[in-house]
């Protein structure tokens, strides 16, 4: 059971990313390959400002608003340009942002990872003296990444706000002539991606034993990428799903199977998945060129 607890603290943040890379896709086509990059740099802007006395709380909501503020910006300058060009060329400029955000982090703060304040204990519940994997830290980080995940999904699937996402998307003409305010929708859709990319961020590096770097987010980015792929790049709920999968799948070939072939699962679970549906496990769509 323990593995179960620490499968899914893991696998909702994989989970969380994957959302974050499908709100992108389905509100603008772009596979945002800095969004790790975003939260991270955007989490840096608020959770520092624990060092002038603001608490935990303050922090994080500047650190969400800083999130809207980047990922509305990022689509203004540099994605907007890109929407009628080869997708080669997102793909190129979100590559050279990732490396210049993670660059300008390390030059404002250094390189050295910064311990943030946790807002809840890190220590695990007992019952009956038996330890259960699951403390009130990993609840707050389940729990989190749930409610995001259930909002954007109610989103996209019962509103029409969701429609006119995915609309603004596929047809933007058309969408344009039937009164849609494509534009402003386009920049909501990178704006509300990057504040979920945000809370992921600001979840793992208050978990205790990583901290803030520039790099923190990489890693996390890789397997929330890959979850993507697996759940399909058209199904927030296939995102959920993939991330669960993964990190329960790695926490469970951590406790049983030779060491370092848990970081290789990943990848043979979605080479397994694409064989299968090449459009993803979730997706009722066609697979589309990316």
């Amino acid at each position: 059971m323990s593995d179960v607890f620490l499968g899914i603290t893991n696998g909702v943040l994989y989970g969380l990313i994957a959302l974050s890379l499908v709100i992108v896709w389905r509100s603008t086509s772009i596979l945002n390959f800095a969004q790790g990059a975003m939260a991270m740099f955007a989490a840096y802007l608020g959770m520092t400002m624990s060092s002038h006395g603001l608490n935990f709380w303050a922090c994080f909501a500047i650190a969400l608003a800083a999130g809207f503020a980047l990922g509305g910006l990022t689509e203004r300058v540099l994605v907007r340009p890109l929407y009628k060009r080869p997708e080669i060329n997102s793909i190129v400029v979100m590559v050279g942002f990732l490396g210049l955000l993670e660059s300008a982090a390390a030059a404002i703060w250094s390189t050295a990872p910064r311990t943030l304040e946790s807002p809840f204990s890190q220590i695990y519940f007992e019952h009956h003296s038996t330890t259960i994997s699951l403390s009130p830290f990993a609840l707050f980080q389940i729990i989190s990444a749930l409610v995001i995940m259930t909002a954007v999904g109610a989103i996209f699937r019962y509103t029409n706000l969701g429609l006119q996402l995915r609309a603004a998307a596929l047809a933007p003409e058309v969408a344009r002539l039937l009164g849609v305010r494509v534009n402003r929708l386009l920049t909501f859709g990178w704006m509300l991606s990057s504040a979920a990319g945000v809370v992921a961020a600001v979840v793992i590096s208050s978990s205790g034993s990583i901290g803030l770097s520039p790099t923190i987010m990489d890693g996390f980015f890789v397997y929330g990428f890959i979850a993507a792929a697996i759940g399909g790049l058209e199904s927030p709920v296939g995102a959920v799903v993939a991330g669960l999968l993964i990190g329960l799948v790695q926490q469970f070939l951590q406790d049983y199977a030779p060491s370092g072939i848990s970081s290789f699962a990943p990848v043979i679970i979605l080479v397994v998945a694409l064989m299968i549906r090449p459009q993803g496990l979730f997706s009722t769509t066609k697979a589309r060129r990316v």
